[in-house]
C-alpha cells in the first residue's frame, strides 16, 4: 500500500495521490466523506443534465427492429 503525505494548502490539509493511484483525468470533482479513520474520496456521480442531447444523438433507426434478445425464457412453476 503506497504511502503519502498531508500537508497544507491554504487553510486546508491536502494530500498527494501517487502516481499508480491517481485518476484518468484532472478536471473532474471529486466527494470526500470519513468513515471513522478513513477518508474515502471517490468521482462525483454523473449529472444527467445532457442526457437528453446524448440520446438526441440516436439515429432515428436505432433499435427500429426491436430487441429480439427480449423473449422471457419458460420458468418451472412452483
Amino acid at each position: 500500500m503506497p504511502i503519502t503525505k498531508i500537508f497544507k494548502n491554504g487553510n486546508s490539509q491536502a494530500v498527494r495521490i501517487p502516481a499508480d493511484l491517481a485518476f484518468d483525468r484532472n478536471d473532474m470533482e471529486v466527494e470526500i466523506e470519513r468513515v471513522g479513520d478513513e477518508l474515502r474520496i471517490r468521482p462525483v456521480s454523473r449529472k444527467l443534465d445532457r442526457v437528453l442531447e446524448k440520446f438526441g444523438a440516436f439515429s432515428d433507426d436505432f433499435m427500429a427492429d426491436g430487441r429480439d434478445d427480449n423473449q422471457q425464457a419458460e420458468r418451472d412453476g412452483l
